[in-house]
């Protein structure tokens, strides 16, 4: 059988296997390329507890039980150490040296430099050993005639890394060791960077409230033996530290359990300066399962993991609110393939099954996640499904479609928070936080303040705990990464992350001051009051795309005024970034945002079968239809809930849609009150395609009255009727007058009918009309078919109606 003892930092992987013989041989598995090679053997059967090759493949560092149980049944008068320690050269095999004789054991492990790195002269590797220290040994090497051989003649030069440890971590990815030295009550979780120039730093010190009695030390990723880590596991301490790309440092402990059926671990977020405390009830304790709870390193995830009970995801990033937390149970806590055996994450996404000896990678099913939010009956479930679907899967074509007809089908079954806005607000993150990380802290992930659902079954508690000293300057990657993040910790506002608070408040501010100013706009007139930021704001929104084209300026305006509060909100805190690269920055998150709503309209009418043209007014909507109109209503109270902008467009859909579905009394209902907005796209078309029979025009005029003055004015000119041409031409004598106030009129003109209508009054009125009319009047109404020939047919049709003549 084969056995893994060790994962090197370029993934590949020392095994050991039996010959035939009874020999004990040494073998490397290369991940990428599928290739074994033998490194080594002994000819004799023996128990290796560590192994480690350097990056260049010329040395071996082994650590070996010296002999089996019947040997040493046999030895006991003898004086022999019971393990060894060995450097081989094995390139080609030559010399062997011996580095520990001992009664205790030693683990051994190679530093790697950085990849691609040409090859050195020098090795340095680590011996642990269960006397409690660290030590690392200095090999210079060279070739002579063809071999690689170790020139040190006598004893190898060694600097001691670390004494008085009670816990070792080795994070091969990144060549850190992190040790535990105990303190009285209280325990100190120390750090050593090891760098690509040989030198290596103590970078960091942290606080633990974690009592340590423990006598035995415990090593983790330092080589895998599985029947002494068994040993030691149950009389030692369960603890693994896992760190993420972004800057996160998490310890991750188990304790001992005080009451039978209940499960403790702590997760200590070190990078937000609090620990939380969960406590499960087991929902079969009598279950012969794992003893102590197994942490897996997930990449945005951390979990912890007891077979055949339960898995729990909490995120590295944002652990504050626990909508982030998945806590699975029964089959969906299943990991295929993996026993209920002794288990170890020595890579990110990857688990070791110490007692067969074999890795796995893993990662979240899609699919499986899917079906866990389609089925989830809680919305705990639903919520924390949400988020690790789009953060974990990422965003794809096919995902956001699946997630759409699920948010399509639950919109009234989650009631403690909104899908459509949880899904904008987290893809958002994930479309643009990835990318980069500086935007990690600034932009909202979820659209909840806070979150107080509870899991069922699991207690939480939570404290804060010391920040850890970072003893490094000048740092760069990820401990300029955990410094920024201790930085924000200690100084940064309450909450950094963008809010809708100031923008909803300067949108209540500008939105009387902006209908001003478009109904003046819409004439053309100069106007003081258009203001250089407003003219900002619009050209802001004029760089992103709408749905269709289509003049909407109250969203125009919104998406323009949530470009510049983005924008400051950006520079306040990012003041090392460019101003250009801000400003694109923040159209990529307004654009993406546009976007999501589109495509969940996109998506909904493609599930219900709906056309693009709805515009059929003399027919009432189908059930799908009012289905369609009720989710865009939901999206249009998402929006409005967190002061989004919504695309140039959806209000005329949506307004089409509703004047199909819905009775005039409900319809009007909907439209006083702000569900319904009136455009002029569509109102335009209502008032051209409908014919004026009496249910017609009792929503043409009901329509037309509600209608802002300006956008009124506009709309009017496309209705032939009577009632509507005696609004216009009333108005547009108002007007006149108004101007004839301003400035008399002094010269008189000629009638204007080609047979002078004797109807003196009438007469005396068009003439000064139109002598106003000659010395000019506004643009806007020069384009209309509104002058005094309109105001003169609509006085006399208005006369004749009243006299119950006909006029022809």
């Amino acid at each position: 059988a084969l056995y893994i003892v060790n994962v090197e930092r370029n993934g590949k992987i020392i095994y050991t296997w039996k010959g035939s013989q009874r020999n004990t041989h040494i073998g490397l598995y290369d991940l990428q390329t599928k290739e074994n090679e033998h490194l080594y053997m002994f000819e004799k059967d023996l128990r290796i507890i560590s192994c480690s090759i350097n990056s260049e493949r010329t040395l071996l560092a082994v650590s070996f039980h010296q002999h089996t149980e019947e040997e040493r049944v046999t030895q006991l008068l003898q004086s022999v150490s019971k393990y060894l320690t060995l450097l081989i050269e094995i390139h080609p095999i030559n010399n062997v040296r011996v580095l520990k004789a001992v009664d205790s054991c030693v683990r051994v492990q190679f530093l790697y430099p950085v990849e691609g790195r040409n090859t050195s002269t020098e090795s340095h590797l680590l011996l642990v050993s269960e006397d409690k220290y660290i030590e690392q040994f200095d090999i210079h090497i060279a070739e002579e005639e063809h071999k690689v051989v170790i020139q040190n003649s006598g004893q190898l030069p060694r600097a001691r890394v670390a004494d008085d440890l009670i816990w070792a971590q080795w994070d091969m990815a990144e060549q850190r060791l992190f040790y535990i030295v105990p303190k009285e009550s209280r325990s100190t979780l120390r750090c050593v960077q090891f760098y690509p120039d040989e030198n290596f730093n103590s970078t960091l010190e942290s606080q633990l409230d974690i009592s340590v009695n423990d006598t035995q030390v415990k090593l983790v990723n330092f080589g895998y033996d599985d029947c002494r880590d068994q040993d030691v596991a149950s009389k030692s301490l369960n603890l693994q530290v896992f760190t993420s790309k972004a800057g996160g440092l998490c310890v991750c402990c188990s304790l001992a359990p005080c009451i039978p059926g209940e499960i403790t671990y702590s997760i200590y977020f070190l990078h937000r300066g609090y620990s939380r405390t969960f406590t499960v009830s087991l929902e079969r304790p009598e279950t012969p399962q794992l003893k102590e709870v197994v942490f897996l390193n997930l990449g945005y995830y951390v979990a912890a993991y007891l077979p055949g009970q339960f898995l729990h995801l909490l995120n590295i990033q944002h652990p504050d609110l626990l909508c982030y937390s998945l806590f699975l149970t029964g089959d969906d806590a299943r990991i295929d393939m993996l026993p209920n055996c002794s288990i170890q994450s020595p890579l990110v996404s990857t688990v070791l099954d110490c007692c067969m000896g074999r890795m796995y990678t893993v990662s979240i099913s899609d699919n499986d996640l899917l079906k866990f939010l389609q089925n989830s009956k809680r919305d705990s479930e639903r919520l924390a499904a949400l988020h690790c679907a789009l953060l974990c899967v990422r965003s794809t074509t096919d995902l956001e479609m699946k997630i759409i007809w699920w948010i399509s089908e639950n919109l009234s079954t989650c009631h403690s928070f909104d899908p459509i806005q949880e899904f904008i607000i987290a893809s958002l993150y994930c479309r643009m936080c990835p990318e980069m990380n500086i935007l990690d802290k600034l932009l909202p992930y979820t659209s909840l303040l806070d979150w107080t659902g509870v899991i069922p079954g699991v207690a939480c508690a939570t404290d804060i705990i010391s920040l850890p000293v970072l003893e490094i300057q000048n740092s760069k990657g990820f401990w300029e990464k955990l410094d920024s993040n201790l930085e924000s910790v200690k100084y940064a506002e309450p909450h950094l992350h963008y809010h809708n608070d100031v923008l909803r408040r300067e949108w209540r501010n500008l939105s009387e001051e902006v209908n001003m100013y478009f109904c003046l706009f819409i004439k053309q007139v100069e106007d003081r009051r258009a203001t250089a930021y407003l003219r900002n704001i619009f050209e802001n929104a004029k760089k992103l795309v709408p749905l269709f084209q289509e003049e909407d300026y109250q969203q125009q305006l919104l998406m323009g005024l949530m470009v510049a509060q983005l924008k400051d909100h950006l520079m306040r805190h990012l003041q090392y970034v460019g101003k250009r690269k801000i400003e694109q920055i923040v159209l990529d998150y307004v654009a993406n945002l546009l976007s999501l709503v589109h495509r969940i309209m996109k998506e909904v009418w493609k599930i219900y079968q709906l056309h693009s043209c709805i515009f059929c007014f003399d027919e009432r909507g189908s059930e799908a239809e009012f289905t369609v109109f009720h989710i865009m209503t939901r999206i249009l109270e998402a929006a409005n809930g967190m002061c989004m902008p919504l695309p140039p467009g959806f209000h005329t859909l949506h307004l089409g849609l509703g004047v199909r579905c819905l009775p005039l009394h409900t319809l009007l209902h909907y439209i006083d009150n702000g569900v319904l907005h009136l455009t002029e796209t569509c109102v335009r078309k209502l008032l051209k395609d409908l014919d004026d029979n009496e249910k017609n025009e009792k929503l043409k005029f009901s329509i037309v009255t509600r209608l802002p003055e300006a956008l009124g004015l506009k709309a009017r000119q496309f209705w032939d009727h009577p009632i509507n041409a005696n609004f216009l031409a009333r108005k547009y004598v108002k007007l006149l007058l108004e101007k004839l106030g301003n400035k008399q009129c002094s010269c008189p003109v000629p009638e204007r009918h080609p047979v002078p209508v004797e109807f003196l009054p009438l007469n005396y009125l068009t003439n000064m009309l139109a002598a106003i009319e000659n010395q000019g009047v506004p643009p806007y109404e020069k384009q209309d078919p509104v002058n005094v020939r309109f105001v003169e047919e609509a006085a006399l049709k208005h006369t004749m109606m009243l006299l119950g003549l006909r006029y022809s």
